[in-house]
């Protein structure tokens, strides 16, 4: 199956806690202004790829040089239709190769009462809501305005 993504950041230090591979999808309904992504939003846009050659590349770059990464999903928007599918099994597959030994985060535009943490229980931190300029805060960690909820598996879901 064919997808599209706007990038990876293979050892990405501010997406996550510790070192993470960063997969940013592509396509979002929400365009949020002040969104720091906005190339994210067209599900036309960044780069066409077989589903099963990036997380292939995802994968060996999780565990590159034997050192175990985190894995951190942003966008666009990671749970809309387009990519939840997929985001939702590549989580599935890498939990079960990694365990606890890997932490996934995942950046959603939906707010929490609109997630069904059943489906996200491979999840380990989701950082939800849509961003809002004007409760913009740049010193808050993981998320970018103090709207924005960050919830912690076995905490907060």
């Amino acid at each position: 199956m064919k997808i599209r993504y706007a990038g990876i950041n293979k050892n990405d230090v501010v997406n996550g806690e510790g070192i993470s591979v960063s997969y940013f999808c592509q396509g979002c309904h929400f365009h949020c202004p002040g969104c720091h992504n906005p190339e994210t939003w067209n599900f036309n846009g960044g780069i066409e790829v077989e589903e099963s050659e990036i997380f292939k590349e995802i994968l060996l770059s999780i565990n590159a040089n034997n050192i175990i990464r985190n894995f951190s999903i942003l966008g666009g928007e990671p749970l809309c239709p387009e990519n939840k599918e997929y985001i939702l099994n590549w989580a599935y597959i890498i939990k079960t190769l990694w365990q606890d030994k890997i932490k996934i985060y995942l950046w959603t535009g939906y707010e929490k009462e609109e997630l069904n943490f059943e489906e996200l229980q491979n999840i380990d931190v989701i950082i939800c809501g849509k961003f809002k300029i004007e409760e913009r805060d740049i010193t808050l960690p993981l998320r970018g305005s103090k709207n924005q909820q960050v919830l912690r598996r076995n905490i907060d879901f």
